[in-house]
C-alpha cells in the first residue's frame, strides 16, 4: 500500500469493506470463470439442487446414493460461477472542484471504496475518468494485489476541463462491450443535460447506478446582493441580484432537475442516489449504497 492508499481509505474502513460485495440484479455472464455465485445452474463444487434425470443427461452427475434409497434417478445441480465486471465512471470535470467538503475528493473516496470492494471479491474492475471525454482509464484490474494501483490512479486525478457527458458515455459504451455493473459518480452538472449521455448506458447491457453528489453550498446557497457569477468550466459570466425569491426559485429548479434524473433512470431500470458531501462518505458506502442494492 502507498501513501495515497492511506489518504483515500484507512485500514479500519478497508476491514469493514472486506465484508461487502458488489450486487447485480441481472445475470451477467463474463468471459472467465470467477468467484461469484450465479443465479444460473452450472458446474462447480457448490451444490444447488436436484432434478429428475432425463435421457441424455450426463451420468456423472447422477446421485447414486439417492438412487439406492429411492430407486429413482436424480441429477445433482450446482451453482455456476461467473465473472462480473464493475465499471466506475468518475467525473473529474472542473465543476467537481468545489464546495466544503470538496466534491472531487468526496467522489474519489467513493470510487476508491467501490473499486476496493470489487477487487477483493475478484471482480474485474474498470475505472474511467471523464470530463470533456474519457480522459484516463485503468483497463481491467483484478485481485487484491491491484488495490494500490487502483487507488494511485484515483489519487492522481485532478479536476480539469469542461464536462462533455454525452461524448464520455458514448466512448465508454463503445469501448466496453461486456455486460456489467456500471456506477456513474458525478454532480451531473452539464449544460447539455444528462439524457444524451445516459441513453448510451441506460436500459441495456449495464446494471446502472448513478450517484449524484453535490456540495452543501450548492444545495442551500448562502449568497446575497449584487454578484458577478463565473462558470467554473467555460468561464461564462452572469451578473445577478441575489434575493430570497431568486434563491427559492433556484432550489425549486435544482430539485426538479434531480427529480428528472431519478425518473429518467427509474424508467430505464437504473438506480439513482443523491447525497451531499456533508454526509460522511463511509455512511454513503456502508448504508446508502447497501439500501439501494449495489452492495450486499
Amino acid at each position: 500500500m502507498t501513501a495515497s492508499t492511506d489518504l483515500l481509505l484507512d485500514p479500519a474502513f478497508m476491514a469493514r469493506l472486506d465484508q461487502l460485495d458488489i450486487m447485480s440484479r441481472k445475470v451477467l455472464a463474463g468471459k472467465l470463470k470467477g468467484e461469484r455465485r450465479s443465479k444460473r445452474r452450472g458446474q462447480s463444487v457448490e451444490f444447488a439442487d436436484y432434478r429428475n434425470y432425463v435421457v441424455g443427461d450426463d451420468l456423472r452427475f447422477i446421485d447414486w446414493n439417492v438412487y439406492a434409497r429411492l430407486d429413482r434417478l436424480f441429477l445433482k445441480l450446482f451453482l455456476e460461477e461467473e465473472d462480473l465486471s464493475l465499471y466506475i465512471l468518475l467525473d473529474v470535470s472542473k465543476s467537481c472542484d468545489y464546495g466544503t467538503p470538496n466534491k472531487a475528493l468526496y467522489l474519489k473516496h467513493v470510487a476508491a471504496a467501490l473499486g476496493y470492494i470489487g477487487l477483493v471479491n475478484y471482480n474485474r474492475v474498470h475505472l474511467c475518468a471523464m470530463s470533456r471525454s474519457i480522459v484516463a482509464e485503468t483497463g481491467a484490474l483484478r485481485g487484491r494485489r491491484r488495490v494500490a494501483q487502483m487507488i494511485d490512479f484515483i489519487a492522481k486525478l485532478q479536476p480539469t476541463g469542461p464536462s462533455h457527458f454525452s461524448d464520455a458515455c458514448r466512448r465508454f459504451a463503445l469501448a466496453h462491450r461486456p455486460k456489467g455493473v456500471c456506477v456513474v459518480l458525478s454532480d451531473f452538472f452539464t449544460k447539455e443535460g444528462f439524457e444524451h449521455g445516459l441513453r448510451y448506458i441506460a436500459g441495456g447491457k449495464y446494471d446502472l447506478f448513478c450517484v449524484q453528489i453535490l456540495a452543501p453550498q450548492e444545495i442551500d446557497p448562502d449568497l446575497t446582493g449584487d454578484l458577478k457569477l463565473k462558470d467554473m468550466e467555460d468561464q461564462d459570466t452572469a451578473e445577478v441580484s441575489i434575493t430570497q425569491p431568486l434563491v427559492a426559485q433556484y432550489k425549486k429548479n435544482l430539485n426538479a432537475y434531480c427529480l428528472s434524473l431519478k425518473e429518467y433512470l427509474t424508467r430505464r431500470g437504473g438506480t439513482y442516489l443523491f447525497s451531499s458531501t456533508a454526509v460522511p462518505f463511509d455512511t454513503l458506502v456502508l448504508n446508502y449504497l447497501r439500501e439501494r442494492g449495489l452492495l450486499g
